[in-house]
């Protein structure tokens, strides 16, 4: 369950909030050298001005490339190429571009919240074998179920306050 939390904290950062973060580009791959790499194995990745991202490309003709899987993105900049550096200027969000990714971000927290359900539903359904199996007594079965249960929640509700802190980082002007 840790490990789905870590997962949705490493989607949530990928979500512009206004700020510069060299998260935004992880989600972002080009097609170089016949294969689909991220932006970080092909440059410098900086973040030399709270509103500005600045990727310092290693190979020239990877430059234009880049700038085109950039704007493909989804994430409504325009590059800027000086040389071998592309700038990417982050301009401040419209309250209707808030209201769009306040809803992506409560649909990956949805998702996050799925696959801890999951992974109760499979960890229940190895307790019910092992009881079924004779390994561990009715007891032990309902004390697994309730401590199940009780991280269960404790997961679900560390999601909620990661999707509030996010959801408030997006909604400020």
């Amino acid at each position: 369950m840790s490990k789905s939390i870590q997962s949705l904290k490493k989607d949530i950062s990928t979500l512009r909030t206004g700020r510069a973060n060299t998260n935004m580009l992880d989600t972002i791959k080009v097609d170089v050298y016949g294969q689909l790499m991220p932006i970080d194995q092909l440059a410098t990745v900086s973040v030399p001005e709270a509103r500005l991202i600045s990727i310092q490309v290693w190979d020239k003709a990877n430059v234009n490339i880049i700038e085109s899987s950039i704007q493909k993105s989804e994430l409504g900049i325009n590059p800027q190429i000086d040389g071998q550096i592309i700038r990417l200027r982050i301009p401040d969000l419209t309250e209707e571009r808030r209201k769009e990714l306040i809803k992506v971000l409560k649909n990956m927290g949805e998702k996050g919240k799925i696959a801890v359900r999951n992974i109760r539903r499979e960890a229940n359904e190895e307790l019910k074998k092992k009881l079924k199996d004779k390994v561990i007594s009715e007891d032990q079965n309902k004390n697994f179920e309730k401590n199940i249960q009780k991280i269960t929640d404790n997961s679900i509700d560390n999601i909620d306050k990661i999707l509030i802190d996010k959801e408030k980082e997006i909604s400020q002007i």
